[in-house]
């Protein structure tokens, strides 16, 4: 009998779970859904000297970026066979123990990023090849996209995961 009735219990709870009954009414329009995108900036001829207390000028974002969104940013390090070699921020370097030990580095706001180079030493005493015309790219990944498994340091690949090619790169002219 515990069988029977457990047989028609199982019965049931299948019949129950396949009923369906005909589609309700559409519901009301609502607003639009919040739009992904990343936008990847380059920021040219960057000069880092005693004057400017080596640190870049402010660029400021087209809009502001959104809370919770990352803001990712690399140097040009190299050229290798006419491909780029790109290093993600902060970067520390150790080229020089004559000196000591000095770094790329950058700070944003919602509103605006810049650059900066710090060190244990008098960073005037640098080759110009470390001071003078550095390129930055700068990439704004939206926290939507963000997965904690993502390579952030290669350029290449945040690139190809955001969907964006070389083309879709914005110039960027300091603020006046």
């Amino acid at each position: 009998m515990k069988n029977l009735f457990k047989g028609v219990m199982m019965l049931g709870i299948f019949a129950f779970f396949a009923c369906e009954g005909p589609p309700g009414p559409p519901g009301i329009p609502g607003q639009d859904g919040i739009v992904i995108v990343g936008e990847v900036f380059e920021i040219g001829n960057v000069n880092f000297t005693s004057a400017n207390n080596f640190q870049s000028d402010y660029y400021e974002f087209t809009v502001p970026i959104e809370p919770g969104d990352k803001l990712l940013a690399y140097i040009l390090w190299d050229v290798v066979d006419d491909t780029d070699v790109w290093r993600a921020l902060p970067q520390t370097n150790f080229e020089f123990p004559q000196f000591g030990i000095f770094m790329y580095n950058y700070d944003f706001t919602r509103f605006d990023f810049s650059f900066f180079m710090d060190g244990n030493f008098d960073l005037s005493a640098l080759p110009s090849e470390f001071t003078r015309n550095q390129v930055f790219r700068v990439v704004v990944f939206p926290a939507d996209l963000a997965n904690a498994r993502m390579d952030f340091s290669d350029f290449d690949k945040v690139m190809e995961y955001m969907g964006k090619t070389e083309r879709d790169i914005v110039q960027l002219q300091p603020r006046q």
